[in-house]
């Protein structure tokens, strides 16, 4: 009797540890979801209205941009940056791009060259306790300069 409770035990757990659990698939969605319930008499899944609406901000206080390109060529004049981000823009400091061995050492980790100074909105900035930053292409970091603007992390000149 005991070795029939314990091998009935055995094939209990076997089963019960062969079964598993899939959750859900749920659609990742960015924009604001609001449901409203239906009341009558049938409360089921056919009676909830899925309305999507979408918040829409000026686009040039939400919009990167790329300032000066790693060659040091200014892509962004002045006059098209926002006058409300108190931005000191003083090219000849962004004009200087990055070398000739800088380019090469960031083509061969990353296959490609990533800009030297962006200008982040106040909304996209992250806090820690060296300042503010930026990651970009979820690969570079940019720093937050006395000026304003966003310029390439230094380990990336290495």
């Amino acid at each position: 009797m005991k070795n029939f409770l314990i091998i009935f035990c055995g094939i209990l757990l076997a089963i019960s540890c062969s079964r598993k659990t899939i959750p859900p698939k749920t659609n990742a969605v960015i924009e604001n979801n609001v449901t409203e319930n239906k009341i009558g008499e049938n409360n089921n899944k056919d009676n909830i209205n899925t309305d999507t609406t979408k918040t829409t901000v000026s686009n040039s206080s939400t919009i990167v941009m790329v300032v000066a390109d790693s060659y040091g060529r200014l892509i962004t004049p002045k006059a098209n940056l926002p006058q409300d981000a108190s931005i000191i823009y003083n090219s000849l400091r962004l004009s200087r791009g990055l070398t000739v061995q800088q380019r090469a050492n960031l083509e061969a980790r990353y296959n490609m060259l990533p800009p030297r100074v962006l200008f982040i909105p106040e909304q996209l900035e992250l806090n820690s306790l060296k300042g503010k930053y930026y990651i970009y292409m979820k690969k570079f970091w940019y720093w937050k300069n006395q000026d304003g603007l966003f310029y390439l992390d230094q380990k990336y000149y290495l």
